[in-house]
């Protein structure tokens, strides 16, 4: 290799993007205090479904003016980087969409999916299909004492398994 071409190379490998690139998949149902978290939807009327954003709305812009003593995930859903360091992440898999989808629907999965701004780059997109974007307006960020079945979708240590086993004990 003559000396133009070293430089050329030495150059050329100090210059290429590190490794450590952006995240591949946001999660739908992120962190709200994340720096790249945006809001995701609102929650709305008697059934607290999901009502999509158009357009992704930095999360940092709208904590702010939530009403003191109002818990953002209350009322809002954020999307945030999906990590490797999140206890719901197995492998390249979140385990949280595979208990979501454990769950009974409320309705039949027919219907049309929601609009959403996420979905090129969502991670139970990815994973799951359409049947996670069915599922995805009902679930919640904020877990109650009082919801024992949301509690333990919650849990990174509850298995697809022992939600469908709590599910036909309260049948």
């Amino acid at each position: 290799m003559g000396s133009d071409q070293t430089t050329a190379a030495r150059v050329a490998a100090r210059t290429v993007a590190p490794a450590t690139a952006a995240p591949a998949t946001w999660c739908p149902s992120g962190e709200a205090l994340a720096p790249e978290s945006v809001v995701l939807g609102v929650r709305s009327g008697s059934d607290g479904q999901v009502v999509y954003l158009a357009d992704p709305v930095p999360a940092s812009e709208v904590l702010g003016t939530l009403p003191q003593g109002i818990e953002p995930t209350r009322v809002l859903r954020f999307a945030s980087h999906c990590v490797s360091a999140c206890a719901n992440r197995r492998g390249d898999d979140c385990s949280l969409v595979e208990r979501v989808l454990t769950l009974p629907s409320a309705t039949a999965d027919t219907r049309a999916v929601p609009r959403c701004h996420l979905r090129t780059r969502c991670q139970w997109w990815q994973q799951s299909g359409v049947a996670a974007c069915h599922r995805c307006p009902a679930v919640t960020t904020a877990t109650f004492r009082e919801d024992e079945l949301a509690t333990l979708v919650a849990d990174p240590s509850t298995t697809p398994e022992q939600l469908a086993a709590w599910i036909a004990d309260s049948a």
